[in-house]
């Protein structure tokens, strides 16, 4: 404990911790799957501080090793990383600094595992530890397969001694965890899973007809805030970051079509406060440990539960209330789609490989369209998928604090199955929504003159509901488990319940919005708002914020890293006047306060002899 006092500042370890811990320092193997910011990395950088010799973290993201460090090397903790971005210069430094002892934690990317200089290097080396950051990239069915992650086990057989193995990640299904032993080899490991709800996240799923506007209300409310907006290509990126510098926003970019140099700078310019919106793509995910993200909004759906939970997890890191939105509109489907079937981003895969990884993803498409559509609780549903029980309603999401209606929806629901059942008999197969609705319409479009499909009894039976409309109700049918839509070809059939109520007369009654599903108003997120705590917006804390600011700019780290946003708050309530009542701030270890406790208790000492002690 006094370690965990002296270099983290936490007084008591959070759940699950202290089991993994002991299990490491005592030379088990141990898995743990733990939510983001539920703390796995001090898992392992605890223990290394307490194990003879070297800790070697294995860790995906260069911008992952990059933070870790510096946070560690802030805490006074010796710790350095390898990998591809360093100069000839840097990695001849860093390899003898390794070798004579200079570090107690080392971070190392998978692909430099089996590379002659660093094998010849780790045979000279005491490794203690070994520790897999992000350890679902080692299964074929977790959402960042990596085949370069299974180069550890070969990693392993060469070395001298076998060290303690301890693999790590925060989104993991059943099936995942399974390989990540299996294909570890982990020794009758130590499991520990401490569940995958974050109750400080507030979720919710938005149907605006205008995306754009949508986007721009829901930033304005949180103008004063950092916080990252989600596209699905490099150009959505591009257009809706010129959309908000236009605006007024201090918005940065990031994808994989930037220069190397230009993601850098954008990254480091958010990481340390200097724009507080980041309009990203995917690959502005694994690996951001901003912890004052307040906000994450997705302009479409992204292709997985496990990536939209791992992406939305970038909020709320430090604890505090946090918002997670999706924007979703049915086209997101098709782009997700799309993005499936012609991803090329990872070369490391065989053809069989894709092909598989390829039909599991379409099968993550579907839960994650799901999620979109669902009328029940969306952190419920997110509990389902990971396997983790919940109560019936979270009441802190966007669907437990709509108005529902039940609406009897049985006519419109026969007109659209008895459909959907006529033109798969026409065809011989399954037709996408887009086409249901021009029948149904009784569109003139030119593929339903091609197909024939004018005279068939179920054409124009909808002719006075507009598209949108009839796009609501095949949605709510499909929620409903009327119908399915097929992964791969998109093709809507009717499900076995449907027989019953064409067939045998079931009624179909349904939950819907008060509010029209394509037009919700902010009544929920205002709601919310408000219930949250308004000590977060104090001059104190404004105060200390300002300092953290002013502190990192002049010491060139993020402000994060000197601090979180929890950490303020516990100063603000506490007020410490002596170096001694700082140290019992959560989050402030003997480094930071040696290094940064001079300043803060200043700020406290002004701002009491402004305003007086019991001010708030």
């Amino acid at each position: 404990m006094e370690v965990l006092r002296q270099y983290f500042g936490f007084s008591s370890f959070r759940e699950g911790q202290q089991t993994l811990v002991d299990a490491v320092l005592a030379g088990r193997d141990v898995l743990g799957v733990m939510p983001t910011g539920g703390g796995k990395s001090l898992c392992y950088e605890l223990p290394a501080l307490l194990l003879p010799g070297l800790t070697l973290v294995i860790s995906p993201l260069i911008s992952l090793m990059k933070d870790q460090v510096m946070a560690l090397q802030n805490a006074g903790i010796p710790a350095g990383c390898i990998h591809s971005a360093m100069s000839v210069e840097e990695l001849r430094e860093a390899y003898r600094d390794t070798r004579f002892g200079a570090y107690k934690i080392l971070y190392i990317a998978p692909e430099r595992l089996l590379t002659d200089g660093f094998c010849a290097l780790a045979q000279e080396l005491e490794i203690s530890l070994l520790a897999v950051d992000e350890a679902h990239c080692i299964s074929q069915w977790g959402q960042d397969f990596r085949p370069s992650y299974l180069k550890i086990l070969d990693f392993l057989q060469k070395l001298p001694r076998r060290p303690a193995l301890a693999a790590f990640t925060a989104t993991a299904t059943a099936q995942v965890r399974s390989d990540i032993v299996r294909i570890l080899q982990l020794q009758d490991p130590v499991t520990v899973v401490t569940g995958f709800d974050r109750p400080n996240l507030r979720f919710e799923v938005l149907r605006p007809q205008d995306k754009r506007r949508a986007l721009l209300e829901l930033l304005e409310e949180r103008r004063d805030k950092s916080g990252i907006v989600y596209c699905a290509t490099r150009k959505g990126v591009e257009q809706i970051c010129e959309l908000l510098q236009s605006s007024g926003f201090a918005a940065s970019r990031y994808h994989a079509g930037l220069s190397p140099d230009e993601r850098r700078q954008n990254q480091e310019d958010f990481i340390c406060d200097r724009c507080t919106v980041m309009v990203a793509t995917n690959a502005f995910g694994m690996g951001i440990d901003k912890s004052n993200v307040s906000y994450v909004i997705h302009c479409n759906m992204p292709k997985s539960v496990e990536a939209y939970y791992q992406e939305a997890g970038r909020a709320g890191r430090d604890g505090a209330p946090a918002d997670c939105i999706l924007l979703f509109s049915p086209g997101d489907i098709t782009t997700a789609k799309y993005l499936i079937l012609n991803q090329t981003e990872n070369d490391e895969l065989t053809d069989e490989e894709r092909q598989a990884v390829q039909a599991q993803d379409l099968i993550r498409l579907e839960q994650m369209t799901g999620y979109c559509k669902t009328t029940g609780c969306l952190r419920g549903y997110l509990l389902d998928y990971f396997g983790q029980p919940h109560a019936p309603r979270c009441e802190n999401c966007g669907n437990c604090q709509a108005e529902y209606d039940l609406q009897d929806l049985t006519r419109e629901a026969q007109m659209i199955l008895s459909c959907v059942v006529r033109v798969r008999t026409r065809l011989g197969y399954c037709v996408g929504t887009a086409l249901l609705g021009q029948v149904l319409r009784g569109s003139r479009a030119a593929r339903v003159r091609e197909l024939g499909l004018e005279d068939l009894p179920t054409y124009g039976l909808m002719r006075d509901l507009p598209a949108g409309r009839i796009r609501e109700l095949l949605e709510l049918l499909e929620a409903g488990g009327y119908l399915q839509t097929d992964p791969v070809h998109g093709g809507v059939d009717t499900t076995p319940q449907a027989a019953e109520v064409l067939f045998h007369g079931q009624r179909v009654e349904v939950s819907v919005k008060r509010q029209p599903l394509q037009d919700q108003p902010a009544r929920g997120r205002a709601k919310a708002k408000a219930e949250r705590p308004k000590k977060a917006e104090d001059d104190l804390l404004a105060t200390l914020k300002a300092l953290r600011l002013r502190l990192s700019q002049e010491q060139h780290i993020p402000a994060y890293i000197i601090c979180t946003n929890a950490t303020l708050l516990d100063m603000a309530a506490r007020r410490p006047r002596t170096i001694e009542e700082l140290l019992e701030v959560s989050g402030i270890g003997q480094a930071k306060a040696e290094r940064f406790g001079d300043a803060f208790l200043k700020e406290l000492e002004h701002y009491e002899q402004t305003h007086g002690r019991n001010a708030p």
